[in-house]
């Protein structure tokens, strides 16, 4: 079946109530507090599979501890010309290129406005591509979801929007967090806020975002979304569309990534994206650095069925590791990844 016939139908079963449901409490191990948040499972979906807000109940119901909605824009748009999805079934890839197709603002709030979801809700916000102003995109997305969602997220690194990873840029990231944390500023419930960003940046860059948010009250991270680099995937099936890779193949980049950026903002909080397949790359993850994680790419290969097993794994780690609490791994090999001395 085609990529996103198949990601199509995959929404459907799941608001027919065709998917497992968790039939069993989460492990105590995996309980955090995450700006003033608490999880049950630190876990989530990651935006892109619910890009409307259809199913956030569902997938709460299949386990995940969060569930992050969206990209969403201002106004609907079609995305991408078709195809703009495609396996690397080589290795466990997924390269799109969407676009940020969704229905818009309006369509995601009266959706979510009567869901009582049973995990925590993430929206995430983003720009049209047509947009004159983007940073005026994003201040919309916080007046409108602010009071909805548990937490939000400023997407600024999505390969597929042209101008948009510009915004990763010292002052122009300067300016865009200026106006969204003075939006959320003006709410009635102070809403926690991160950022999404590329893993395609230097060691420049990432200083630059460094400095940028620890200046502001921004309350965390989001490391990383997809590469543009090929290298892992070079000659594999369809290696040569354009759009960002995600899955197995970007592992590596996106957990040594979390760890640079983990060494440059101290504790504030990161969650960590990026080709999680298995108990021992989630693991990876918060031993980089991260304090929750959430994944999607894996899951077109593996099934909803890896979230039990990424649980049960996650939870015997820390068990072994003579904890009572996942948060105990967290950076506890930060700096021998963010050297590129470890790998999986």
């Amino acid at each position: 079946m085609d990529a996103e016939t198949a990601h199509g139908a995959t929404i459907a079963a799941l608001r027919l109530g065709l998917a497992p449901e968790q039939n069993y409490a989460d492990p105590q191990e995996l309980k955090v507090s995450l700006c003033g948040l608490d999880f049950s499972s630190p876990i989530g979906m990651a935006a892109g599979f619910d890009k409307n807000g259809e199913v956030p109940r569902q997938l709460a119901r299949v386990g995940f501890g969060m569930v992050e909605v969206g990209t969403v824009t201002p106004r609907p748009q079609g995305g991408n010309p078709k195809p703009r999805l495609f396996r690397v079934p080589e290795v466990d890839g997924v390269i799109n290129r969407m676009g940020f197709n969704n229905e818009g603002h309006e369509a995601m709030f009266e959706r979510l406005k009567t869901t009582r979801v049973g995990a925590i809700l993430g929206v995430n916000i983003g720009a049209n591509k047509d947009s004159e102003d983007f940073v005026a995109d994003y201040v919309l997305g916080v007046n409108r979801f602010a009071a909805l969602a548990d937490y939000l997220t400023v997407n600024i690194s999505s390969p597929n929007t042209p101008g948009l990873r510009n915004l990763q840029a010292e002052e122009a990231l300067a300016k865009l967090l200026d106006a969204v944390l003075q939006a959320r500023s003006k709410a009635a419930v102070r809403v926690p806020v991160f950022l999404k960003i590329a893993p395609d940046l230097d060691e420049k860059a990432m200083d630059g975002i460094a400095r940028t948010i620890l200046a502001t009250d921004l309350d965390g991270l989001i490391v990383s979304n997809t590469t543009i680099g090929r290298d892992t995937v070079a000659g594999m099936t369809n290696a040569a569309e354009a759009g960002g890779l995600s899955g197995k193949p970007l592992f590596n980049l996106a957990t040594r990534r979390l760890a640079q950026m983990r060494q440059r903002v101290g504790a504030l909080p990161i969650i960590g994206v990026g080709g999680i397949h298995s108990p021992e790359t989630a693991l990876a993850k918060f031993e980089a650095g991260a304090n929750a994680i959430q994944l999607y790419s894996a899951l077109v290969y593996g099934g909803f069925d890896m979230l039990d097993r990424l649980k049960r794994g996650l939870a015997a780690g820390v068990r072994s590791a003579g904890h009572t609490s996942i948060s105990a791994l967290t950076g506890r090999t930060t700096d021998d990844w963010a050297a590129g001395k470890l790998s999986l």
